[in-house]
């Protein structure tokens, strides 16, 4: 019996799936499927039931994996003693981040991060809300860094900052022409949203005190629903509508004909709460209060504090 066979067996049940977790695991799923006979044969028992699609787990095999990952677990502790000592963190960080924050939050931090830890594995991966929570459950995330909060009892959470949103508005609209706007001058008519499973479509709707079922039954023309700020943007250039926008995306704008589309809200300001969240299994401690550290050295320090403004959650 090795650590790895532990980690396969882990993997596969995570995923129900051999060649999904051979892929996770950076392996062949033939040199997968080997180790975790290997481990059968060895132990006299049958950890997977094969004839189901998806695999699904015997009930002796339920008990060992629970007992595998207490070993992982430990082994794990014992590797993060020698690092808290020596000061060097090593292995792989799987995070999950929302895409609303990923474009303008990683290039502030990412670099000097992996200059001060340059054995340490980072990898990030754009998820939505529901499939980071379910990526930390699963055990295939370390951490994401998300819109709080999340109100899951099995996970952690941390804040970091707090943004402000900001309108995106053409200039042919009637909200051109003020220097700040209100959260009572928003229409439900007028707005363009990222597409369901992402926060800042449910976020926008709160600030404009709007349901789903409104925002959908106010237009009767086009309905436009995209996965990627970028083309909200170029929609409101083209006067199709306004968008808000994540304070920090007003950082990367480097277009004068962009910047002067940005509005500014008037107090009560909403703002949205973002933070790290990690299971309250998560061993590695110490990666996170690293991490934490970096981002918070890096963000605009009006982001720091909480401002007098309407929080949405």
């Amino acid at each position: 019996m090795t650590i790895t066979q532990l980690e396969y067996i882990i993997a596969v049940d995570n995923y129900k799936s051999f060649s999904v977790a051979a892929n996770y695991c950076f392996v062949t799923q033939p040199t997968l499927s080997m180790q975790v006979q290997k481990l059968e044969e060895e132990l006299g028992v049958v950890i997977f039931d094969r004839s189901r699609n998806p695999i699904s787990v015997t009930d002796v095999g339920a008990q060992l994996i629970r007992q595998a990952k207490i070993i992982i677990e430990e082994r794990d502790r014992f590797q993060n003693i020698i690092e808290d000592v020596k000061g060097e963190f090593s292995g792989i960080l799987r995070v999950g981040i929302i895409p609303t924050v990923s474009p303008f939050l990683l290039p502030l931090f990412l670099q000097s991060f992996i200059d001060k830890y340059p054995k340490l594995e980072l990898v990030f991966d754009e998820l939505t809300t529901g499939e980071i929570v379910s990526g930390i459950h699963r055990a295939t995330l370390d951490f994401g860094i998300l819109a709080l909060p999340i109100n899951d009892a099995s996970i952690i959470e941390e804040s970091l900052y707090y943004e402000p949103f900001v309108a995106f508005i053409p200039e042919k609209h009637k909200l051109f022409s003020k220097e700040k706007i209100s959260v009572d001058d928003l229409y439900v008519n007028d707005l363009l949203l990222l597409k369901e499973g992402h926060c800042l479509r449910e976020q926008t709707l709160k600030v404009c005190r709007t349901s789903e079922k409104e925002w959908r039954d106010d237009h009767n023309k086009i309905l436009f629903e995209f996965g990627s700020l970028d083309t909200l943007i170029n929609l409101v250039q083209q006067n199709f509508g306004i968008t808000l926008l994540p304070y920090l995306s007003v950082m990367f704008m480097k277009d004068n004909a962009q910047l002067k589309l940005v509005r500014e809200f008037s107090s009560p300001v909403p703002q949205r709460e973002i933070g790290l969240v990690y299971g309250k299994t998560f061993i590695k401690k110490h990666l996170v209060t690293a991490l934490k550290k970096e981002i918070l050295s890096a963000i605009p320090s009006e982001l720091k504090n909480k401002k007098e403004g309407l929080i949405i959650r």
